[in-house]
């Protein structure tokens, strides 16, 4: 099966439930480091989806309802995301496919207001989370 291959400056769309936790997505960017070009822009290989972080994130996870921050990050790929013939400097390039799973690392804990005072969450990370590339490579497929 076929896909479009991912570039330099792609996007990364993460999706808002994360198992228990619900986070306010911002979409990450991909940097390629392929050895190959589609419109001037480095293709991506195995690998450089493990640099996207996107810090400053806003979560809840009731009854943690005052928002906390953490970075959305891609945990592992779907099967269809890496290609098994096409290769760029020895790496498989990465292809659009289906979804990744996600992991969100907790920064800020959010808070449960009481009436003694804020509770703070205390899982330091979510995982659970998918997430979605949206590329501008509309013209070659990899396999």
């Amino acid at each position: 099966m076929s896909d479009f291959i991912l570039i330099t400056g792609d996007m990364v769309m993460f999706n808002p439930p994360f198992g228990a936790a619900t986070v306010v997505p911002v979409p990450g960017t991909l940097s390629g480091t392929g050895r190959d070009n589609i419109g001037h822009k480095p293709v991506c290989v195995d690998g450089d989806e493990k640099m996207v972080m996107v810090p400053g994130v806003a979560y809840v996870s009731p009854p943690f309802v005052t928002p906390g921050v953490g970075i959305l990050s891609i945990d592992s790929l779907g099967g269809d995301q890496k290609a098994t013939k096409t290769n760029s400097g020895g790496k498989p390039v990465l292809l659009k496919g289906s979804t990744f799973q996600a992991k969100f690392q907790v920064t800020v804990p959010a808070m449960q207001p009481t009436p003694t005072g804020p509770v703070p969450d205390a899982t330091p990370s979510y995982s659970g989370g998918t997430g979605m590339f949206v590329t501008t490579n509309l013209q070659v497929k990899g396999t």
